[in-house]
């Protein structure tokens, strides 16, 4: 809402506190007010120019479309997680359904923008001065009083934006839910030790001693006390 004053040549004839309501969904050419003429005669009726309620009537449907679907899938997140991950389809319909609403959100978004701007446009008091007829005079003043609170209509343009920021960002953890980059994130195999060359067991084995060896051939002595030496003694 605002307000506008006229202030007649004619003092009786001023009307200094013209209201102009305005509201959702925005047709504009539905919305009027009546202003003085300051010529005696009864007051004129006036019209707003532009219907944007396409634009809003889209950025709400999409809002409200996209709570209900948040609302049913934390059910299903909450009582039926494992029989959304059967087959695998409850994931990939989420997915494909989030990217949906992702787009969905950056159109709606980008559209109600500009259906703000001319809507902020369409009823900027000075512009809606020129409608009005005693304004046209020099010996008339005519002035705004109030300007239209656009605050939060800025805030909703705001919160939908953030809207496809969320929703986007929510497509990747959606995504692993599908397990497709599973395979593609599984830890790489531990390497294999590599058996040792033949030549390393040659070399290993020229270190080896037999075991025979040292009792074969090492220390060994006759026995001179056999009978052979003694038949010897003997003869002389």
């Amino acid at each position: 809402m605002f307000k506008m004053a006229v202030e007649c040549k004619n003092r009786t004839e001023s009307y200094l506190g013209i209201e102009v309501e305005f509201q959702y969904p925005f047709r504009l050419h539905q919305v009027y007010f009546d202003a003085p003429t300051c010529r005696g005669r009864n007051p004129e009726r006036l019209f707003l120019v532009g219907d944007y309620s396409s634009s809003a009537e889209f950025f709400v449907t999409i809002g409200v479309f996209a709570f209900l679907y948040s609302t049913a899938a934390l059910a299903v997140y909450v009582f039926a997680y494992e029989k959304y991950k059967e087959n695998n389809k409850g994931p990939l319909i989420d997915l494909g359904v989030t990217a949906v609403f992702s787009f969905m959100w950056l159109v709606s978004s980008a559209a109600w923008a500009k259906g703000l701007s001319d809507v902020k446009t369409a009823t900027d008091p000075d512009k809606v001065l020129t409608f009005i007829s005693a304004c046209a005079s020099e010996e008339n003043l005519c002035r705004e009083v109030h300007d239209p609170v656009m605050s939060g209509l800025n805030t909703s343009v705001a919160f939908g934006f953030l809207n496809l920021i969320l929703w986007a960002g929510n497509l990747w953890f959606v995504f692993k839910e599908t397990g497709i980059i599973a395979p593609f994130m599984r830890a790489p195999p531990p390497p294999q030790e590599k058996p040792a060359a033949p030549e390393a067991y040659g070399q290993q084995g020229a270190y080896e001693q037999d075991p025979y060896a040292g009792t074969q051939g090492e220390g060994y002595q006759p026995d001179y006390t056999q009978q052979g030496y003694n038949q010897v003694a003997t003869v002389t």
